[in-house]
């Protein structure tokens, strides 16, 4: 049984994604922000120009001024960027006023990286106004399916734009498909009129808030259920899927408190929370990962424990690297790591028994909404993993207090 839980805590939405009851993703946001930085579109005004790292600094608005990288000025399509770029101040010049989307937020003492290269997601599809090309996701099975989806990618969309097939489009009419190209269209149209209007700097079009992404991104035909235990999050949500998904309205519940247990506690998610976020997490079998983390780099160190096995010692190290492997897969999700990640998986004398964890982790790792790669084995025997980093790594407001009120 898949589950989305939406619990409302202060000041803080917190969506949790549960299969048999374990958890598996974690969102949370402020309610009073209004959604997130990532994804959104504003008018900047290039403030300097740095021919020396190829890059420039855009006032957008934000106490720490944006990096625009070269790569993200030149046209979106990759077969038109040429392997001899252009300096930077052949494209950009102090003062200029132009459109960026915020693709990373201000981690540290960094300011947010932005682009140009634009794209706006729908629940089908993703817009792209000047990508010109089609993708099809990769969770997209069968080539029956993905030929269709690719034929009426191409149906739907104008010269020079791009869309990017989501994997909610499988089995989806053409109408669904032109509908929700038609909506992003119309909604970048809107972003470009403000942006010739607008004072630079200035915000065009803010991402949509923790409420509106779980029906656009998670709320797909796996989810069985769907509980949330706020009434003003409940109304909306049902309105957004009338229009986004109203086959899934069935699935749609409202939690009334039983006594003093919430919805989070009913579940075990806070509990469930303050084992992932620990420094030592426990494996079933016995064994420990052991998580050190810096900004840019993740360090984890896979010990046997108390777990002795039944065989002989390689085949306890398999068992216990395969339960990491899974473990880890899990908990980067969780707790939105980013950047490089390197394992220590216990030494394994079989070449095949290396393949087959890392044939493992690279499965897993397949199911993150993050662009998440394994890298492959370093010459030491590290297994290297990168994750895509665009905000501050989520700590929730239970953990934040340093309580587990979710045991029960």
């Amino acid at each position: 049984m898949r589950r989305m839980l939406v619990h409302k805590q202060r000041d803080w939405l917190q969506v949790a994604v549960v299969d048999n009851n374990r958890l598996h993703e974690y969102y949370m946001e402020k309610t009073e922000d209004g959604g997130l930085l990532v994804g959104s579109f504003y008018k900047g005004k290039v403030v300097n120009v740095l021919p020396g790292m190829q890059a420039a600094f855009v006032d957008i608005g934000l106490p720490k001024n944006a990096f625009l990288y070269i790569d993200d000025v030149l046209h979106p399509h990759l077969e038109r960027q040429t392997k001899e770029k252009p300096s930077i101040n052949q494209l950009l010049s102090p003062g200029q006023e132009l459109i960026v989307q915020v693709m990373k937020e201000p981690l540290g003492g960094k300011g947010a990286r932005v682009t140009t290269h634009f794209s706006l997601p729908g629940r089908f599809l993703v817009y792209m106004p000047s990508a010109d090309y089609i993708g099809i996701s990769k969770k997209v099975a069968g080539e029956a399916e993905r030929s269709r989806l690719r034929m009426i990618g191409e149906g739907i969309r104008l010269p020079g734009e791009g869309v990017i097939l989501r994997t909610a489009a499988i089995g989806e009419c053409s109408d669904a498909l032109q509908g929700d190209v038609q909506f992003l269209r119309e909604l970048w149209q809107g972003i470009q009129a403000r942006g010739i209007t607008a004072a630079a700097p200035a915000l065009l079009h803010r991402e949509a808030d923790l409420v509106h992404r779980l029906v656009r991104d998670l709320l797909t035909v796996e989810m069985d259920e769907v509980w949330i235990d706020d009434r003003t999050a409940y109304a909306k949500t049902e309105a957004l899927m009338k229009q986004m998904a109203p086959a899934m309205i069935p699935r749609l519940r409202l939690y009334e408190k039983q006594g003093q247990v919430s919805l989070f506690q009913q579940y075990r998610i806070n509990e469930q929370l303050h084992d992932a976020f620990v420094r030592r997490v426990r494996l079933g079998c016995g064994g420990d990962l052991v998580w050190d983390q810096t900004e840019a780099l993740t360090v984890i160190d896979v010990n046997t424990g108390k777990y002795v096995g039944t065989r002989d010692l390689e085949d306890t190290v398999f068992r216990t690297n395969l339960e990491a492997a899974e473990q880890i897969a899990r908990l980067l999700r969780i707790k939105d790591v980013g950047g490089i990640i390197i394992v220590d998986f216990i030494d394994m004398e079989k070449e095949e028994h290396r393949d087959q964890v890392m044939q493992l982790l690279e499965r897993l790792v397949r199911q993150d909404r993050t662009k998440c790669q394994v890298v492959g084995w370093t010459r030491l025997g590290l297994l290297e993993i990168t994750r895509k980093k665009v905000r501050e790594q989520a700590v929730s407001p239970i953990l934040q207090s340093g309580g587990t009120s979710g045991r029960v």
